[in-house]
């Protein structure tokens, strides 16, 4: 048993960290696809417009969470 000794701050992370920053980035832009499915649905079937002005809502909804979202230049944690 002596030989098992924990030391706090030896254990390797470099797995669990590339897979934490791997699954944010997954439920980062999934969220918007749902935001913009959202738009384009509630657009769609909830307002005389139809489905012209809820893709042109839906496309609007990608492209501001896409500048929104992406990764800035130096934005390095």
């Amino acid at each position: 048993m002596a030989g098992n000794e924990h030391h706090h701050g030896d254990m390797d992370v470099s797995a669990q960290k590339a897979f934490y920053l791997g699954f944010m980035e997954f439920t980062k832009w999934n969220c918007l696809f749902l935001a913009a499915l959202l738009v384009l649905l509630v657009v769609w079937f909830c307002t005389p417009g139809g489905v012209v002005p809820g893709l042109v809502s839906a496309v609007v909804v990608l492209a501001l969470g896409w500048l929104a979202l992406k990764k800035k230049p130096g934005a390095s944690h």
